[in-house]
């Protein structure tokens, strides 16, 4: 057995004897430097205004997500979901909040087939009424900040409440979107949110307001996390959805039924550290697995000038996204073999596929006797990524989406709605086996959501971060990973790298970013890397010392900053 697989199965061993969590830290009697890193200056601002009031991490994620949902509209809000992982540094425990939409109950296996029983084209269906999922961003943050909030409710939404009303200059992204040719662009609810006075779209610059959206954040201001899950929003929502094309199935019932669900966080050592995620049906074990397999090769002693280093982070993630694309679902419907996609043995076996050039497009691992069928998913590259750290050392790291650019396209109260029920598997079926990630009442889709949180061996917090970007998200944390822990990096650097995405046949990267030697070795290789699709990372990040937040990051492709509460 290769010895750093080896390694990695005794580390794990000692870390799993605590049932996955390290030994509780002692809460520290000193106050510790305050940041916030998320994809917006108003939503940065937002965050720290709570935290300059006596507010904690958790309180933070609430005024932080209300101002992305005004300010980044086309990428995350109040009608979406979210995964949040939270380290308590009082008890020095991380929990898991899923906050991911379901599908309605009344939903089949055969929401996104055509009368012919083919899979709806991609570009159709996320337009529907069928799209939308029962929301679950605000829910799960009321869950997260009555467990460790330290402010009132009340109290959080102040900032983008005034934003909404008073107005803010709009992004560069949101210009963007706004006035593009993506369909959801076109419909009457975005170009009634998001033009000019005479009708054409707002571009960058300009000053909006958003009355609507300050009215509905006055309600759940009033009315807690569950307001969108309750009359009045609840009924605007489903009538919404009701309409054509399409019309969705939602009810009264399935948001009553809605409830974020607390878990353990999924753990596992990479070098001397701890790196910790969501469980399914976020796909963090994907991400975990990937940084196993780049774990048993030399990648931590090249470099990102070295193009072996690129060629294996290539062919490692092509690997796991084979995995991840069959066996990653909801795993209250189906068996997820998180064990066994992380196993040192099955890695050691998955690593040997790897050779000096690129081959043919991995299959999935035989994890089971009669594993599920292939998947046809497909994932729009939305969402947004924001950590927050408080003077108490708590730390959020939040990753949330709507979906696609702007959702479904439809809006209630100001905000847009999500198509998350799109990142379900069309097909229901393939090869004659049940397709995991098929549709099912109650269920909620798999998502390439992973934030992160890292941990040093005394269970102290090293870094926490996360990205937007669709199946690329996986990418992209491992990029930042691996640059940050196993190259040594600043954060900042390590998130400027170059993007490569390897997934199946398909190689796309930022090919001009990359220098000109790399390109040409990696082609020699076998991997052609082309630009075009699935680059523009959101990364955003914060990195901890003894006394708190010592560096941060914010991705350049996007409108991101970071800043602590002293800047």
């Amino acid at each position: 057995m290769n010895p750093r697989i080896l390694a990695t199965l005794l580390c794990t061993a000692a870390w799993l004897a605590g049932c996955g969590q390290l030994p509780v830290r002692p809460a520290a009697p000193v106050a510790r430097t305050a940041a916030v890193a998320a994809a917006h200056p108003l939503a940065v601002e937002a965050g720290l205004e709570i935290l300059r009031s006596g507010g904690s991490a958790a309180d933070a994620a609430v005024a932080v997500q209300a101002m992305l949902g005004l300010v980044e509209p086309q990428s995350s809000g109040l009608g979406g979901g979210a995964f949040l992982l939270y380290y308590d540094a009082a008890s020095g425990r991380i929990t898991a909040f899923d906050g991911r939409e379901t599908a309605p109950a009344a939903a089949t296996p055969e929401l996104f087939l055509d009368e012919a029983g083919q899979p709806l084209p991609w570009r159709d269906a996320v337009l529907t009424g069928r799209a939308t999922g029962v929301p679950g961003a605000m829910a799960v943050l009321g869950v997260a900040q009555a467990r460790h909030g330290q402010l009132a409710w009340q109290q959080l939404f102040g900032p983008a409440i005034r934003a909404a009303e008073d107005g803010f200059v709009v992004p560069r992204r949101l210009g963007r979107f706004a006035g593009s040719n993506f369909p959801q662009a076109s419909l009457p609810d975005v170009r009634a949110l998001f033009s000019r006075a005479d009708g054409t779209p707002v571009q960058a610059g300009d000053q909006l307001q958003n009355p609507a959206y300050a009215a509905t954040l006055r309600l759940i201001a009033r009315s807690g996390g569950r307001a969108l899950l309750e009359p009045p929003l609840r009924d605007a929502i489903i009538a919404r959805t009701r309409a054509d094309p399409l019309a969705g199935v939602l009810t009264p019932a399935d948001f009553a039924a809605y409830q974020p669900r607390v878990t353990e966080p999924l753990c596992r050592p990479f070098l001397v550290y701890l790196v910790c995620v969501p469980p399914p049906p976020s796909s963090g074990v994907a991400l975990l697995q990937l940084l196993g397999l780049l774990e048993g090769t030399d990648i931590a002693r090249r470099g990102p000038a070295d193009p072996q280093a690129w060629f294996l982070f290539a062919e490692a993630s092509r690997l796991m996204y084979a995995d991840r694309d069959r066996y990653v679902a909801d795993p209250a419907f189906v068996t997820v073999p998180v064990a066994g996609l992380l196993e040192p043995g099955y890695l050691a076996r998955r690593l040997a596929l790897i050779g000096t050039a690129a081959g043919p497009t991995p299959a999935a691992g035989d994890l089971a006797a009669s594993g599920p069928g292939a998947d046809a998913t497909r994932e729009a590259a939305g969402t947004s990524h924001y950590v927050i750290a408080d003077a108490a050392g708590n730390v959020a790291s939040v990753t949330t989406s709507v979906e696609s650019l702007f959702g479904s396209g439809r809006a209630v109260g100001g905000f847009m709605l999500n198509n998350q029920l799109t990142d379900f598997s069309f097909e229901p079926v393939s090869d004659g086996r049940p397709v995991a990630n098929a549709v099912a009442g109650g269920k909620r889709p798999r998502s390439s959501m992973a934030p992160v949180i890292v941990l040093d061996q005394a269970g102290h917090p090293v870094a926490a971060l996360g990205s937007p970007g669709g199946t690329a998200i996986l990418a992209y944390n491992a990029k930042a990973l691996i640059a940050l822990l196993a190259w040594r990096l600043p954060l900042q650097q390590a998130i400027e790298l170059p993007n490569l995405i390897a997934r199946g046949t398909d190689y796309f990267g930022e090919a001009t970013k990359f220098q000109p030697d790399i390109i040409e070795a990696l082609a020699a290789r076998g991997i052609q890397v082309r630009p075009g699709r699935g680059e523009e990372s959101g990364l955003h990040g914060l990195v901890f010392g003894p006394a708190g937040v010592t560096d941060g990051g914010a991705d350049p492709r996007r409108d991101g900053t970071w800043h602590r509460v002293s800047d």
